[in-house]
């Protein structure tokens, strides 16, 4: 079993920055991918960011050249610097785990964390 924290979310103004952590525990072990997630009010969720075990990222085009995905192997975290946020940021963002267990994708997924970007 896998838990995975997010923190980090909160409160920004219109161009800030913000750094998500998500700390992961518990058997953490063939993990495929890693990545944050994001759902606003009313929307699907989405793929914000993602990072492979290799370590090849990947973002959605709204989180091009804004966002940073980066993790530390040796903590087991995942990272997500956001910078010159907009209002559609706004949304309550979910870390994403991935493993492959004998050929079957196991996901696991944080309680959230809530991301508001407003004046």
């Amino acid at each position: 079993q896998v838990q995975l924290v997010e923190s980090g979310g909160g409160l920004v103004q219109p161009g800030g920055s913000l750094r998500l952590s998500c700390a992961a525990s518990g058997s953490i072990f063939d993990i495929n991918f890693m990545g944050w997630y994001r759902q606003a009010p009313g929307k699907q969720r989405e793929l914000v960011a993602g990072i492979s075990s290799g370590g090849t990222t990947n973002y959605a085009d709204s989180a091009k050249g804004r966002f940073t995905i980066s993790k530390d192997n040796a903590k087991n975290m995942v990272y997500l610097q956001m910078n010159n946020l907009v209002p559609e940021d706004t949304a309550v963002y979910y870390c994403n785990l991935v493993r492959k267990v004998f050929g079957v994708s196991m996901t696991s997924w944080g309680q959230g964390t809530q991301v508001t970007v407003s004046t």
